[in-house]
């Protein structure tokens, strides 16, 4: 069992940390940046090819974090493997010592770097999830025996500012019914709204990570609010970024404030801090 599945099972609250893998060879800053919050940190999110930018294997680079004795998320999507790759992979991460597993569908080709690119899709994150549990059952999507079965703690994502989050319900229920375990959360800036969506999803017996990001501009909160869908950056953080000489530190506040509010409510909670992961530690220093 991992810490992450142990600590959820037992009521602890969790902490998971999201790191980018290196657009290149150089892993260096990967693991420098994870062993910085490794005293904080239950596990390690470790993206695949996020906003379909390349970037190195997240089965790769989960590996990586398992050498240095450091628990990883592999986050899997659906937007570059056909059926016949993901199982594939998802044995690998499995054999690899890989626990925790994230099912995404995964962002459009048109939004990356290679949009020429042409996208799979083959399955969707419920159909991804049908696909963890039929692993860890022992059996592939064909019906054929496994030589080992896959050990892996599924989770999921959901919005609860999204415009219909009686959509957003219904659909968290197909990932339970499909295996999810735990469900981490878009970007999140308000309290209510979590307190809100908890209490309309209590009766799912699931857990939530609420998902709490490191702003560190204005300029960062308005290009998310124009580019990054489901994702609303609030004015009082914008105005908050725009009053100080240094936005980044009034960015790091924010964050620990979030972070420390939203671990009263939810089941802990997911810290993402793009492209400044090194910046993580002055969040936790807060706390």
């Amino acid at each position: 069992m991992s810490r992450l599945t142990r600590s959820l099972k037992e009521g602890k609250k969790v902490i998971t940390v999201e790191l980018g893998p290196p657009k290149g060879t150089d892993y260096s800053d990967f693991i420098k940046n994870a062993r910085a919050v490794g005293e904080y940190a239950t596990a390690f999110n470790v993206t695949d090819n996020q906003r379909a930018v390349m970037r190195m294997s997240p089965l790769m680079a989960s590996a990586l974090l398992l050498r240095e004795g450091l628990e990883p998320v592999y986050q899997i999507t659906c937007r570059d493997r056909n059926r016949l790759a993901i199982q594939s992979d998802l044995l690998g991460a499995s054999a690899a010592g890989v626990r925790n597993v994230l099912a995404l569908t995964g962002d459009h080709v048109i939004s990356g770097d290679y949009p020429q690119a042409k996208p799979v899709f083959d399955l969707d994150s419920v159909q991804l999830l049908y696909t963890i549990s039929r692993l860890n059952e022992g059996e592939d999507l064909s019906g054929k025996k496994l030589k080992g079965p896959t050990t892996l703690y599924p989770g999921a994502v959901v919005n609860p500012s999204a415009g219909n989050v009686e959509i957003h319900i219904w659909r968290m229920k197909q990932k339970i019914r499909m295996g999810a375990g735990f469900f981490q959360t878009q970007v999140l800036f308000d309290t209510d709204v979590l307190e809100g969506f908890i209490k309309s999803v209590r009766d799912l017996n699931t857990k939530i990570i609420a998902g709490v990001i490191l702003v560190k501009s204005a300029r960062m909160a308005k290009f998310l609010n124009e580019n990054v869908p489901g994702l609303f950056v609030p004015d009082w953080v914008i105005k908050e970024l725009e009053s100080t000489s240094v936005p980044i530190e009034a960015g790091i506040r924010i964050a620990a404030q979030l972070v420390k509010d939203f671990r009263e409510i939810a089941d802990g909670v997911h810290v993402m801090a793009i492209h400044e992961e090194y910046r993580l530690p002055d969040i936790f220093r807060l706390l």
